[in-house]
């Protein structure tokens, strides 16, 4: 990073600054939520209700479409060549006998692709998504192990794959830096995240560890991660003319169709993409190469192409979490209370992206402490750029602290959830906000209640045969988000017998989680219909936002675009009702929607339906559409979710074997929209952090660059056998400055699950295990 780089950073940091203070000090009225949201007051509509999900027929009939199901006419089967060095250049290329494979239509290399420009690097711009901005098969450049070198077409997936395996290259290598420890000796640099820099310190906090009456002082690490969702990454584009249409599996489809207008010259209205079914993102299905190279091989091929990347293929170009190096140290006054709180470190990524892991992001908001040091550094590394993994910064962060949290309690001889509650803060510690809600005790006292907290012994007393047996606990924490670029668009139609049906249009996600269902509940609420009168259409980009299903936040973004999209078309009716209508004079929020019309709050006997109001207009329907305002609430308020995870586990007193035997998270998440979907993705959270607890490690040889276990043969993730039954709680407590007072449940799941599991196997064993994950031979060792 350049000194420029640097001054103009600190420069965005000083104006950001004054920015949230001066939003801070505004009155609560005006800031998005300052006026709690009606439908938090709703207590008998289908908010709260456990309705499955309203794709789950469809899906179970096998008659949803994913990407790679799309047939089309003429359709060429894509597969790729993966280069085998760090760095270097392509030095010999022999495709012959690849293009002379029965059903070849295509082998595209460096010296037939099209020209393209990189790929717009995520979050470089509103609606950039790149993983990386390298260039893509434009040159003989090789930039990581695992980058795509050529690409075959051919009339089926096997010709395609056997012709893949006949190209024949030959590499000169350039030196690189693979190795963790190579990078750190170069050098690091400070790490940012979304714009903001990963550094924080307010008083003297080695001066404070030092003349605490107790300390601890301790170094975590966890390993690689990578991404494995259900459905491989997966493609099928066509061109029509300059026209490209993509059916991609996708968590951000208006951001794809912007960010490869961007790479191959074209507006973004001649990209049409759509993904109305996604097996799972997590943060990984975003634009990679395989996209652009799809879409590049079906131009020159002038046919449709359908790339599905193999699980290797996965690994290869698709980013994870990275490596992390964390130091936690904590000084305590002799009653517990935080006097110093540190938290620093380290982490890899490459100089193509732009996420280096922010662990420290849940330590900034978790505790009271009278000073405090928190810090990421970067080393780079050539490899695959990392990516945004589920609870990003969270998930090996809280990992770390809570750990450090429980070694303290254990040295103090302090229960470890009377040591949190002790250093609850009354305050966000690193901003000064209030809390827009905390219900962080009632989750913890609720949830050691169900538990049987109370009944857990001292490390190692408790034993059946060669089981030893433990209980541990641990924060968890998420931030609300709610990005910009929102909106939604709501047609309200009568047919001839005066029948009502709404449409929302919004080009938002359902990546299994339930967000149709769950979204179809809110707007039927809203708008006082049943929900057989509303169709909740998403995952198109030619409808309106730019909505991305990810940092947990599309529930706010949603709700809020809605909100928004339904005071234009109230708006809109009291317009066309007139002066003979009983809700003549009122405005916007002086009405509510309920029993298919309008009626006034404070009477609701004065009520027109909305059939009455277009037939008295003439008007078959009302078409609006909104943009909600921006998102200064989370400036406001320091707004985050919490939890208490609950672990008990068995450790084989001979193998080292770890069992876990009972999980139980009581969450803290404000109003919980549909219980049967949330419970769902709060036990899929649980599940992803049991893995990364136990057992999940991409291995990277730090020699040449290469990761060695790309299959989930080689790279473990939870089976039946190993998940327990999984308790799941809340508070149910509305968060009044949000949309329906609900905070998105997505990720928290996973956060704080690794320190539980591993607090819980030092209270079994009394071996404290800092090095993710915890396998049998560390606990042998």
């Amino acid at each position: 990073m350049s000194i420029l780089d640097d001054a103009k950073q600190a420069v965005q940091g000083a104006v950001q600054g004054v920015m949230q203070k001066a939003i801070q000090l505004a009155p609560d009225s005006f800031m998005p939520g300052g006026r709690p949201d009606p439908l938090i007051r709703a207590q008998h509509g289908h908010i709260g209700k456990p309705i499955s999900r309203l794709d789950g027929p469809v899906k179970v009939r096998g008659e949803a479409t994913y990407a790679a199901e799309f047939p089309l006419d003429g359709m060429l089967y894509a597969a790729l060549v993966f280069s085998t060095i760090a760095k270097g250049r392509i030095a010999t290329l022999d495709t012959a006998a690849a293009e002379a494979s029965p059903g070849v239509a295509l082998v595209m290399t460096y010296r037939n692709a099209p020209r393209m420009a990189p790929m717009p690097l995520f979050m470089t711009s509103e609606k950039a998504c790149g993983g990386n901005d390298l260039p893509i098969m434009q040159d003989d450049r090789v930039y990581w192990n695992g980058e795509p070198v050529a690409l075959v077409l051919a009339d089926t997936q096997e010709q395609a794959d056997h012709a893949a395996s006949l190209i024949r290259i030959a590499y000169d290598v350039d030196p690189s830096v693979t190795a963790m420890a190579a990078a750190k000796a170069k050098g690091t640099e400070p790490g940012t995240f979304m714009g903001q820099p990963l550094k924080f310190a307010s008083g003297d906090a080695g001066k404070a560890l030092a003349a605490a009456a107790h300390q601890v002082d301790r170094t975590y690490t966890t390993p690689r991660h990578s991404h494995n969702a259900i459905e491989l990454h997966a493609v099928t584009v066509t061109w029509t003319g300059d026209t490209l249409r993509v059916h991609d599996a996708s968590q951000m489809v208006a951001h794809m169709a912007w960010s490869l207008g961007h790479v191959f010259g074209i507006d973004e209205d001649k990209v049409h993409v759509t993904s109305p079914f996604v097996g799972g993102g997590f943060g990984g299905k975003g634009l990679w190469q395989h996209q652009v190279l799809a879409a590049a091989a079906s131009k020159l091929a002038g046919r449709p192409v359908r790339l599905m990347l193999t699980r290797e293929g996965v690994y290869r170009i698709v980013g994870g979490r990275t490596v992390t190096e964390q130091r936690v140290a904590i000084g305590a006054a002799a009653d517990g209370r935080f006097e110093a709180l540190i938290h620093t470190g380290t982490v890899a990524m490459s100089h193509h992206n732009v996420l280096p892991e922010p662990f420290i992001l849940p330590t900034r908001s978790a505790y009271a402490a009278g000073t405090m040091a928190l810090d990421v550094e970067v080393a780079y590394l050539d490899m695959v750029a990392n990516t945004f993994m589920r609870a990003p910064g969270e998930a090996v962060g809280t990992f770390a602290l809570e750990s450090a949290i429980d070694e303290l309690a254990v040295d103090m001889g302090i229960d470890p959830i009377e040591l949190r509650l002790r250093n609850e803060p009354d305050k966000d510690p690193t901003t000064g906000a209030p809390f827009s809600s905390r219900e962080v005790e009632k989750a913890y006292r609720d949830g050691a209640a169900r538990f049987g907290w109370a009944a857990r012994g001292a490390p190692g007393s408790r034993r059946e045969g060669e089981w030893l047996i433990g209980t541990g606990v641990a924060t968890a924490t998420y931030p609300y988000y709610r990005m910009p670029g929102g909106a939604a668009r709501i047609t309200l139609a009568r047919d001839d017998d005066s029948t009502i049906g709404a449409t929302i249009d919004i080009a938002a996600h359902d990546m299994g989680m339930g967000t149709a269902t769950a979204q179809t509940q809110v707007a039927a609420d809203r708008l006082g219909l049943a929900m057989e009168q509303v169709t909740f259409r998403y995952g198109d980009s030619t409808l309106p936002g730019t909505v991305m299903a990810g940092g947990s936040q599309q529930t706010a973004a949603i709700g809020a675009s809605v909100m928004a999209a339904y005071r234009a078309l109230v708006t809109e009716l009291l317009k066309l009702a007139g002066n003979d209508s009983p809700l003549a004079g009122l405005d916007a929020d002086a009405v509510v929607g309920v029993d298919g019309g309008l009626a006034r709050i404070d009477d609701p006997a004065a009520r027109e339906s909305y059939a009455s109001i277009l037939s008295r207009a003439q008007r078959d329907e009302v078409v609006v559409e909104a943009t909600p305002p921006a998102p200064l609430e989370t400036m406001h308020w320091s707004m985050h979710s919490h939890g208490a995870m609950f672990c008990e586990v068995r450790v084989n007193a001979v193998t080292g074997e770890v069992r876990v035997s009972r999980f139980l998270g009581s969450f803290d998440c404000g109003r919980i929209l549909n219980p049967k979907t949330a419970a769902s993705q709060f036990r899929g959270g649980i599940i992803m952090g049991l893995g990364l607890a136990l057992m999940e490690e991409t291995q990277f040889d730090e020699r040449s660059g290469r990761i060695m276990n790309p299959s989930l043969a080689e790279y473990h993730v939870p089976v039946h056998m190993d998940v327990p039954d999984i308790e799941v709680m809340w508070t149910d407590i509305p968060d009044p400055h949000t949309p329906m007072g609900a905070r998105g449940v997505g990720e928290i799941g996973i956060t704080g699950v690794g320190a539980a599991v591993a607090n819980a196997v030092f209270n079994a064993t009394g071996k404290r295990i800092r090095d993710l994950p915890i396998t049998l031979d560390k606990l042998l060792a």
